[in-house]
């Protein structure tokens, strides 16, 4: 029973993070398009709390419980697919904590355009590029840990090949 309470809690984390990101890059991307500031940074506001409610519950949930399903079933956290699970993991946090220091400076610039009735500013523009370009490694790399996840390929085969070679 506990094996499966891991497994759902797990697995609801990864659709929340997916899902979430997902979403958020939608709606966001969605809003931009219109240059409409004061919707802009409505949106962006929203997008914020999102952030902040469900992202981050479920990245700090999923390595808790993943490190316990792994406990639980016997894995190592050191097998292959696990540690590249793991490396990628830091990748997407490693995009994902500026993601949202951007999301808050874009959200309040738009508010700044909105309250002098200006149009968005050349800063505004930049940092949404760099949010939008930060948003592919990050989306990748969850896409991956979900099909590292999925599949558990066997790293150690190719391991002892290319050891074979040393």
């Amino acid at each position: 029973m506990t094996y499966e309470i891991l497994l759902f809690a797990h697995v609801l984390g990864a659709c929340v993070l997916l899902g979430t990101g997902a979403g958020i890059a939608f709606f966001f991307v969605m809003s931009n398009r219109t240059k409409n500031a004061a919707f802009i940074a409505h949106t962006a506001n929203t997008v914020v709390i999102a952030d902040g409610i469900f992202t981050a519950t479920a990245a700090i949930g999923q390595p808790i419980t993943g490190y316990f399903l792994a406990r639980t079933v016997g894995w190592e956290l050191s097998e292959g697919w696990i540690a590249l699970s793991l490396a990628l993991y830091v990748i997407v946090g490693l995009f994902w904590f500026p993601v949202v220091w951007i999301q808050i400076k874009l959200r309040n610039l738009a508010r700044i355009a909105t309250t002098q009735d200006i149009p968005l500013q050349p800063a505004y523009h930049r940092l949404y590029r760099i949010w939008f370009a930060f948003g592919f490694p990050a989306f990748l790399s969850v896409l991956s840990i979900i099909w590292l996840m999925l599949t558990k390929p066997s790293f150690c085969a190719v391991l002892k090949y290319v050891d074979g070679f040393s």
